[in-house]
């Protein structure tokens, strides 16, 4: 007897103590994750999207914005016939957004149309109280929807972005999609680059609710409030911009290019004023468009930048005190032969004794191949690294690309020859910009800048201008210079050059290396300058991609260039002298 007393305190004890630490296992080890569980099922989270920020022009146009869009829903038990439901939505839908539906090979656009319906049929037959049907449909979509007068469906207002310019100043903004969560985010350009400014930080609120998921008014409730995105104001010029465009796209139609680009920079500060690319893009209808043709050339794309490059290296020459700007060339009489190469000028005139300006007006290789044996290739590197060849230019745009310069170990003499008159050298457009505009900028080396001011909760944050080094003297800079107006007056452009106004320029027409050689007979035509020269306002450069008119930057770049300084001359209110 006293021993099954004994087993049954036992027992009682054991109990007691599984009890406890079934108890203890429960409220003190699972305490914090039953407790979240226990709120998921009674809390509810709704997510306030922040209003992306607008981006505007330095004379106050938008140039990205916002726009109402709606979201349709449906209600699953609510609708009953879901076939003929999911037709009459399909109809209206379908013409809206079969450009942005992944294309299934092999069907044609009657299967693509039923497939689309069918995928409305299985959301709507889902044992949901609540499932998205559609998403950015604009105001007049709504509108559609609405007339049908279908029970069971609604809209939930939210916002798009819209370009009102359309394709104008496409790769400079980029353009706003969704990531891998389905929530927007900034692609390409300004919208890629600022895309955490521009975004802010989205709010949400929290409140419990019953078992029937409504609200409880008196229950638990969290906010964290909306953020709104910043507004960025740029530099650019929504009247220079448009300029620049369409003495662009006339030119490149004339002229038969492939492709055509131009920067407009304010040398001073390293501002941004425009800038332009052709083929281009709507951002509005990105998806419409190939995905190379997002990539923005201007800071993106290389290329060799043939005789306009030739300013930088006299202007180097200069500074080290090599050459002067009378220096006569001893190897200018004919070819200069280097390592089994012959060197040749463009046009084979060939000028005994020219000087060094006389080699920028006549664009004269053999003389800027005497100018490299002055600098030295030591000097060539350090001036070129110093210019911002060979690294990133700074500028505030996702997409920029750099390319790498060989180390100097790997050069040869005839490397540092054919590079004096830019062959041979891979540049980017805005590196090329950014170089000479430190040549009109008297040698001070500006950081290149798109935005000018950013908007953050009513206050302004001022982009300052930034000076990167003194590549060359003052003294270097204004000698480089009017050797550039000599060769805009006496050289090759000249039948094109404004009367009255003092322009600094050079023409650039460089063969296009392919498969291991260059193909004389296409090139890249470009020209580059500046004005007025005694006191630059702006800096252009002009590309195109193999112009079929004529291969020579100073039939094709240059007429352009001479084009939208006239206009630009206008609009500044400077007049001719």
């Amino acid at each position: 007897m006293n021993s099954r007393i004994k087993l049954l305190k036992i027992s009682f004890v054991v109990v007691l103590a599984l009890v406890a630490i079934r108890l203890f296992y429960w409220q003190i080890i699972r305490f914090e994750d039953l407790t979240v569980r226990a709120e998921d099922q009674h809390l509810t989270t709704i997510k306030t999207q922040a209003q992306r920020g607008n981006i505007i022009s330095s004379d106050g146009y938008p140039l990205a914005i916002n726009k109402p869009t709606f979201l349709l829903y449906g209600l699953p038990k609510v609708i009953a016939d879901k076939e003929g439901v999911a037709l009459r939505l399909a109809q209206v839908l379908y013409p809206k957004v079969k450009s942005q539906l992944s294309p299934t090979p092999g069907i044609d656009d009657l299967q693509a149309f039923d497939a689309y319906k069918q995928k409305l049929v299985d959301d709507l037959s889902q044992n949901l109280y609540w499932v998205i049907l559609a998403k950015d449909l604009d105001i007049n979509t709504k509108n559609e929807i609405d007339k049908l007068g279908i029970s069971g469906i609604g809209f939930d207002s939210g916002l798009s972005r819209y370009y009102p310019e359309s394709s104008s100043a496409a790769h400079l903004l980029g353009f706003v999609g969704s990531d891998a969560l389905g929530d927007p985010k900034g692609y390409f350009g300004l919208e890629g680059y600022y895309n955490r400014e521009l975004q802010g930080v989205n709010g949400q609120e929290t409140l419990e609710k019953d078992a029937f998921g409504m609200p409880i008014l008196i229950g638990k409730f969290f906010q964290k409030p909306v953020e709104e995105g910043d507004t960025l104001v740029l530099n650019i010029n929504r009247t220079i911009q448009h300029i620049v465009e369409n003495e662009l796209k006339k030119g490149m139609i004339k002229y038969g290019a492939i492709s055509s680009l131009a920067v407009v920079m304010d040398p001073k500060s390293g501002a941004i004023l425009a800038m332009a690319a052709y083929p281009n893009y709507d951002p509005n209808d990105f998806w419409d468009f190939p995905k190379d043709s997002y990539i923005n050339p201007v800071v993106a794309d290389s290329y060799e930048p043939g005789s306009t490059f030739k300013v930088v290296v006299m202007s180097a020459a200069l500074d080290t005190n090599v050459i002067t700007p009378q220096t006569p060339c001893d190897n200018c009489a004919g070819p200069v032969k280097m390592d089994g190469y012959e060197i040749r000028t463009w046009n084979n005139q060939y000028f005994p004794h020219t000087t060094t300006t006389e080699t920028l007006i006549h664009s004269d290789n053999t003389g800027m191949v005497f100018v490299g044996k002055k600098l030295g290739l030591d000097n060539f590197y350090k001036y070129i690294t110093k210019f911002g060849f060979g690294q990133s230019s700074g500028i505030d745009l996702q997409d920029e690309l750099s390319p790498s310069l060989r180390p100097e170990s790997q050069w040869s003499n005839i490397d540092l020859a054919t590079a004096t008159f830019g062959q041979g050298i891979a540049v980017t457009p805005i590196q090329m910009i950014k170089a000479v505009s430190a040549i009109a900028n008297g040698g001070k080396l500006m950081e290149p800048h798109v935005v000018k001011e950013i908007i953050r909760g009513g206050k302004t944050i001022e982009i300052k201008p930034k000076v990167i080094t003194q590549v060359i003297s003052s003294k270097a800079a204004s000698e480089t210079t009017q050797m550039m107006i000599a060769a805009v007056e006496q050289g090759e452009a000249k039948f094109y050059a404004l009367k009255g106004y003092k322009i600094a320029g050079k023409t650039g027409t460089a063969q296009i290396p392919l498969s291991g050689h260059y193909d004389p007979t296409k090139t890249n035509a470009s020209f580059i300058g500046f004005a007025p020269a005694n006191d630059p306002k702006f800096a252009i450069l002009i590309l195109y991609e193999q112009p079929s008119s004529s291969i020579w930057g100073a039939e094709t770049a240059a007429p352009t260039f001479f084009n939208i300084a006239k206009q630009l001359f206008a609009y500044y209110g400077i007049a001719p002298k």
